[in-house]
């Protein structure tokens, strides 16, 4: 089957109300014309009203065009939970994808698979879609740890939710060694590791594994964008640093609309 690929962009900690409007107004520029891949932004929480805000400005087939997402949710639906964020209160902005996972929550925050687990059925649950970042350390990749790190990661959904709930979800592969870097997987050492990812949720459902989206993320850019999406297991891509600027983004945007058919 042919699957329909992902660009999505991570702000990270990046971003003003300001900012928030005029890089959805380049986006809405660079990107009218272009169809064949999903697109996503993920703002920090507290600019999703402005993005909310801006896209409805668009008119209905603009907004259609970027859907909204989020950096991060709480297992919790309300009570005494300073600082937290709930997926009813996101999905009151519109927010459609939900990072969770990412390597930067895992370290800082002490995040674990079983927590990170229990944020993806919350989020499916309430009719969203999760996006779950997996991926090896500098120190993993080279003690040949990368396949059995992303494993333990998978199988943390696996074993507790069942294969099925990679219907419809999106998986991001992001090796921590290339975040923020400038380092980025080689198109081949990517492709290695999308197989690998998809093949083990083959192991437990062909059909499931033909539909999830898996991701690259990592120092992904206008100049490696174009190989690493001609890659057979490579559906887009979570982009970090060149997504704060329109052109940059619209033109990965571009790149993946233009990649082969699957």
């Amino acid at each position: 089957m042919a699957r329909r690929p992902l660009v999505m962009g991570n702000w990270k900690l990046n971003g003003s109300n300001a900012f928030t409007k005029e890089l959805i107004a380049g986006l809405k520029a660079e990107l009218h014309d272009v169809a064949g891949c999903d697109v996503a932004i993920a703002p920090p929480v507290m600019y999703l009203a402005a993005a909310q805000s801006a896209l409805n400005s668009c008119g209905c087939s603009d907004k259609q065009l970027i859907s909204l997402g989020a950096q991060n949710v709480d297992i919790n639906v309300q009570g005494a939970f300073t600082g937290d964020i709930s997926i009813e209160m996101l999905k009151e902005f519109d927010a459609k994808y939900i990072i969770i996972g990412h390597s930067e929550r895992r370290t800082y925050h002490q995040e674990s698979d079983e927590f990170i687990v229990k944020k993806f059925e919350a989020i499916q649950k309430a009719g969203l879609v999760p996006v779950l970042c997996i991926g090896e350390t500098e120190v993993e990749n080279a003690a040949g740890r990368t396949e059995s790190v992303c494993m333990r990661q998978l199988d943390a959904v696996l074993d507790t939710l069942g294969v099925q709930a990679f219907n419809g979800a999106v998986i991001a592969y992001e090796p921590v060694w290339a975040i923020g870097t400038g380092k980025s997987a080689t198109p081949a050492q990517a492709q290695a590791v999308h197989a690998f990812i998809r093949g083990h949720i083959a192991a437990k459902s062909p059909a499931v594994a033909e539909q999830v989206i898996i991701q690259y993320g990592g120092s992904v850019n206008e100049t490696n964008a174009a190989e690493l999406f001609a890659q057979p297991d490579i559906d887009g891509a979570l982009v970090g640093g060149a997504c704060l600027k329109a052109p940059a983004f619209a033109a990965i945007v571009k790149l993946a609309a233009k990649a082969k058919v699957r």
